[in-house]
């Protein structure tokens, strides 16, 4: 990496973090409770070595293959890894052996599958169900979009709750993009009483983490409780 692309890559992740910072103290939030995920998917090795050197170790990535290959070459640093991308159901297994923290659970199969893949590893295995909570068809995730059949939601994904080998953190969500971020507030309000409604359904069951915002709405995604912020291009630039 060339030194201007390091000290850009610097220079992005401080505003990023004093940005996070003061949006969390000016919701009247700690900023200890927001975990920065930088998403790396389609980036080289090397800029995540330099994000790990520089005191990032919550990394995200997409695409399995092209993980896999960057966790062989990073193996020395202490990363967690976190898988946000849309998850065949034959790789789940791969997947629940290689990643940390899974934030795209978005359907019961996929669910068991990786319960599977946790039980064959000898692990337990960290996750977020994905909620579709707009209605966009582009999107994946657990039909959340209407509450008056947030009954029917809850037992749909009730047998995720009994799957001993998940702990199951919170929810995720994608708002649709808007250019001005302050549209994407219902979405995130959303998620965050979709969160409430099943922490009281399922007692124990569900965590109250929520992993929401990206790099175009993360202010408002944290003044709506965010807890995990996955933030690529506004650190890691739009080009390897």
């Amino acid at each position: 990496m060339d030194d201007n692309l390091g000290q850009q890559l610097r220079d992005n992740l401080q505003h990023i973090q004093e940005t996070v910072r003061h949006t969390a103290l000016e919701s009247g939030r700690s900023p200890d409770d927001l975990e920065l995920v930088v998403v790396t998917k389609e980036k080289n090795a090397v800029l995540i070595k330099e994000l790990a050197e520089l005191g990032v170790h919550q990394i995200g990535e997409s695409y399995l293959k092209e993980a896999r290959f960057k966790m062989e070459l990073l193996e020395k640093y202490a990363i967690t890894w976190h898988m946000i991308g849309y998850i065949q159901s034959g790789k789940a297994k791969q997947v629940a052996g290689l990643f940390d923290v899974v934030h795209s659970v978005d359907r019961l199969d996929l669910a068991r599958k990786l319960a599977e893949g946790a039980e064959a590893y000898g692990k337990n295995l960290p996750i977020f169900l994905e909620c579709n909570v707009s209605g966009e068809e582009s999107k994946h995730g657990w039909e959340a979009w209407d509450d008056s059949r947030w009954d029917e939601l809850a037992e749909k994904m009730a047998p995720v709750f009994a799957l001993d080998q998940l702990d199951v953190l919170g929810l995720m969500t994608m708002a649709p993009y808007f250019q001005d971020p302050e549209k994407a507030r219902p979405f995130f309000s959303r998620l965050s009483c979709l969160s409430e409604y099943l922490r009281e359904q399922f007692p124990g069951g569900l965590q109250d983490k929520l992993s929401m915002g990206m790099s175009g709405d993360y202010q408002v995604a944290i003044e709506e409780g965010a807890t995990h912020l996955r933030i690529g291009s506004k650190i890691v630039g739009t080009r390897s």
